[in-house]
């Protein structure tokens, strides 16, 4: 027979680990956001700084060094900072197919009829 407290009760275990899981989710997603808009500020400040060394150089010799400097930084900056992102990335996909805690199953409610003869 059918038991309403037991299908009430189920329906709020299974809710409570949805709303966990999109919590864990939703924090992982935070933490990316986070951190990519600190490397987009600290981009932001690394041009800054170029280009107001830039503007003091004294002769082409000087360019062309500060460009190829900050061309280096600047790309290892982005190397180490996909290989953060993709590790962040790949610590939300772990969380968000790890198993869940199991919902234990519900008595068959299958109705059964006589054979006719």
């Amino acid at each position: 027979m059918f038991n309403f407290d037991d299908a009430s009760r189920k329906s709020r275990e299974t809710m409570e680990e949805m709303l966990k899981s999109y919590s864990q989710m939703a924090k992982g997603f935070q933490t990316i956001a986070a951190e990519a808009g600190n490397y987009s500020r600290r981009s932001f400040q690394d041009v800054a700084t170029f280009m107001e060394s830039l503007m003091s150089a004294r002769g082409v010799e000087d360019v062309y060094q500060l460009q190829a400097d900050y061309m280096k930084s600047s790309y290892d900056a982005f190397v180490a900072e996909a290989a953060k992102l993709s590790e962040l990335y790949a610590d939300l996909a772990k969380s968000a197919y790890a198993p869940k805690s199991p919902v234990p199953a519900a008595p068959s409610t299958a109705i059964v009829t006589a054979d006719a003869a």
